[in-house]
């Protein structure tokens, strides 16, 4: 049974117990998570029924929390003196000493940052001292919600709580604005017209969200076929593990690997997506030719570790490599 709250201070508790609560922004309502907490996050997906591991926003009280988990640069730091709070998102790299759970950057070493011009959401925000990962509060491919109603509607039943925080006032999304690799590049457009942006910081590239058949060509959130793979070759579905293999397990482990990472001894397929990153990242080190992963079930949050999984063994060229 899904909650309605009036009290952030009742949905900040839930949100640091590791409950789902969606609440109000002035753009949309959000689904939101605690940023830190692995299996929080890798709920987001399954209550969304989110096909693929796509980066998530993460909503910070103050520009200067975000700013301990990324990196800003001269450009990040003037567009949030003019636009934060409010509805402008901006990619940058990842610190060293990162807080956030990798699954919330879909293992990139980027993260998508903003903060949120909602007095509601900053409330709970202050209230929960943990930053949000927080899509749009629907389910996968569903208009966004921009009430309490809209929210109750998509997902009653699949979250614990919604935060009463009334009709949002911009009604679309956030403008997504990637500073991480040197350019500039608008990823979304949203709240804040791309020309109030490049009156500030220059001309800005526009892109287009590719398609998963889409050629890929940028390197950013959610837009390459491989990004961010492990070093060492990975081959899916492994029915056997050679000495010289790491091994990355979803259930018994098979005999015989150099190295094994357990996604989820049970079969859970929650726990798998929330340790997916990490286990990625151990596996990947030297001394072993690859890596062999086990067979994970193609259903709910399975699709998009497989698909994740994929993405981390294509093949890579000049062209999709991140």
């Amino acid at each position: 049974m899904t909650a309605l709250l009036d009290d952030p201070l009742d949905a900040a508790a839930m949100l640091r117990a590791g409950a789902l609560v969606a609440f109000a922004t002035e753009t949309v309502y959000g689904l939101g998570a605690d940023a830190r907490n692995a299996h929080a996050v890798a709920g987001i997906f399954e209550a969304k029924g989110r096909p693929h591991f796509n980066p998530l926003i993460c909503h910070f009280a103050t520009a200067e929390a975000a700013w301990a988990e990324v990196r800003p640069d001269a450009r990040a730091l003037a567009l949030a003196e003019a636009f934060w709070p409010g509805p402008l998102t901006l990619v940058l790299p990842r610190r060293a000493d990162c807080r956030i759970d990798l699954l919330a950057g879909a293992g990139l070493d980027t993260l998508a940052v903003r903060v949120p011009a909602h007095e509601g959401a900053l409330a709970l925000l202050r209230a929960a001292d943990t930053p949000i990962a927080a899509p749009s509060a629907n389910r996968s491919g569903r208009v966004s919600p921009t009430t309490s109603a809209h929210v109750m509607e998509e997902l009653s039943g699949r979250i614990a709580a919604v935060l009463e925080g009334g009709e949002c006032e911009v009604g679309v999304e956030s403008t997504v604005l990637d500073l991480a690799a040197g350019g500039a590049a608008l990823l979304r457009p949203g709240g804040i017209p791309v020309e109030a942006i490049e009156a500030i910081i220059g001309a800005v590239g526009r892109s287009l969200k590719l398609s998963d058949a889409a050629p890929p060509t940028l390197r950013s959130p959610g837009m390459m076929l491989s990004h961010y793979a492990p070093s060492l070759p990975l081959r899916l579905d492994a029915a056997e593990v050679a000495a010289d293999e790491a091994l990355l397990a979803f259930g018994p482990p098979l005999p015989g690997a150099g190295r094994v990472f357990q996604l989820s001894e049970t079969g859970d397929l929650r726990e798998a997506a929330s340790r997916l990153f990490a286990g990625l990242r151990m596996l990947d080190q030297p001394g072993l030719r690859g890596i062999a992963a086990m067979p994970v079930p193609g259903e709910g949050l399975g699709a998009a570790i497989r698909d994740r999984l994929s993405r981390a063994g294509a093949p890579r060229t000049a062209s999709n490599s991140g």
